[in-house]
């Protein structure tokens, strides 16, 4: 019985997964990006610290694309009438995701710019 609940559970957190990578576009970029910057971690070899980084800078934008989504989605759910209070609650959490798309620039550039440099 309990398996069950679990198989279910892992089973919606994947339809939420697939609904938000099906239905954003932001979603499919940034996980376009996280995947050729994986890609880019194997061909220049970076280091463990390196691999934490780009994982945890990874993790956190597609996180936050998917809780965005789910925001938006209650907030269109709630009211189909332009309210202030949910253009701030979608516009801050595109803003959190935004925060950490350029964070996770940073990183990348970061990690791979000196072995870019390196190669010239």
């Amino acid at each position: 019985m309990m398996r069950r609940k679990l198989k279910k559970s892992f089973s919606f957190a994947i339809q939420g997964i697939y609904y938000t990578l099906k239905s954003q576009q932001n979603m499919r970029i940034h996980f376009l990006v996280g995947t050729i910057a994986v890609i880019a971690g194997f061909i220049f070899k970076i280091s463990a610290p390196e691999w934490l980084a780009l994982v945890i800078v990874i993790s956190f934008v597609l996180i936050l694309e998917i809780l965005n989504t789910a925001i938006e989605t209650l907030v269109d759910l709630y009211t189909e009438e332009y309210h202030h209070l949910a253009k701030v609650a979608k516009d801050t959490a595109a803003g959190a995701v935004l925060i950490a798309a350029i964070m996770s620039i940073c990183v990348g550039l970061i990690i791979f710019v000196p072995k870019l440099i390196a190669l010239f």
